[in-house]
């Protein structure tokens, strides 16, 4: 009866063996097939490193250029700035030119129509001491 026991131990083994025998095939097949996955992976992650790279490189250089230009412009916004400030003192300054003239105006015509009678009265008045004395 034992002899049994141990032909059953010993298929069991067998069996065992056989079972892990497969079992390392398919974890070495496995492993194969990950380090052909990650060489793969490598490659690609390392051509996109390099565009990316590529790509960073011509960024810095648009960047560059971009804040070049940029300072060139600075100015002409500052003068721009300066040039808007100017016409608005030139127009409060017209305006208040404007409201002097309107008023100077005025009193000119005021002190016109005065010369004028005072011509005319002139004239009238010196007719007649003229006339006296004659």
């Amino acid at each position: 009866m034992w002899q049994i026991s141990v032909l059953i131990i010993a298929v069991a083994f067998a069996v065992l063996v056989v079972y892990l025998v497969l079992l390392l095939r398919k974890i070495s097949d496995t492993v194969d097939e990950s380090r052909q996955t990650i060489k793969l992976l490598t490659s690609d992650v390392n051509v996109t490193l390099y565009q990316a790279n590529e790509l960073l490189a011509k960024t810095n250089v648009l960047v560059e250029d971009i804040n070049g230009k940029v300072a060139t412009i600075d100015p002409l916004f500052t003068a721009v700035a300066d040039l808007s400030t100017s016409v608005s003192d030139l127009n409060y300054q017209a305006r208040e030119f404007g409201q002097k003239a309107a008023s100077f105006s005025a009193s000119a015509g005021k002190a016109g129509t005065a010369y004028t009678v005072g011509k005319v009265a002139s004239k009238l008045f010196g007719k007649k001491k003229g006339k006296k004395n004659e």
